[in-house]
């Protein structure tokens, strides 16, 4: 799992489902303004993969190969945070009982405004929707600020992979049960 942003400031003032079930969410930040949480489009692709190799180092980042591999994967799905850009995405699948986080990036425009949040509870709806009653996800062990927004976010701790990134860099192993709760 990774994460691109900083610490969260800001609330979020509205947060509601459209009529899509949970696929897409509405909702403000940043001082009200509006960001929409959408189904991820082919067209969206290369914007996202541009965006994840500006949030991540080398050895973090994915290829274009990795990232379409992950968005494609049965049981994917990713969604696109947007105002009047692409501001954030995340890329989760589900399985019968549980649900895993595969990456979710933010923006430099759009850090520290509640974007991640808004993008990890639309993600844990459609998977709690699914029959997801946990979520788990991977960080960097250095990645500091990633752990502390998934703390804020209801994650512990579980265990730690070494050596899980192609550079060699340790991953914390976070889990949150979803138990019919935002």
């Amino acid at each position: 799992m990774e994460i691109c942003k900083g610490k969260q400031h800001g609330s979020i003032a509205k947060l509601s489902l459209t009529p899509k079930a949970a696929a897409v969410k509405e909702g403000l930040y940043n001082d009200g303004v509006a960001i929409n949480i959408r189904d991820f489009r082919p067209e969206d692709f290369e914007e996202l993969w541009r965006m994840d190799q500006e949030c991540f180092p080398a050895g973090i980042s994915y290829s274009k190969v990795e990232l379409r591999a992950y968005i494609r994967q049965r049981g994917a799905f990713t969604l696109v945070a947007e105002d009047a850009g692409i501001r954030g995405f995340i890329v989760a699948h589900g399985g019968s009982s549980s649900g895993h986080i595969v990456t979710i990036d933010v923006s430099p425009r759009g850090r520290r405004s509640g974007i991640g949040s808004l993008l990890l509870r639309a993600a844990e709806d459609r998977l709690r929707l699914g029959g997801a009653q946990a979520v788990g996800l991977e960080t960097a062990v250095d990645n500091l600020s990633a752990l502390s927004f998934y703390k804020r976010s209801g994650y512990s701790v579980v265990g730690t992979w070494p050596r899980y990134y192609s550079n060699g860099v340790d991953a914390l192993v976070l889990k949150k049960e979803l138990n019919g709760q935002s």
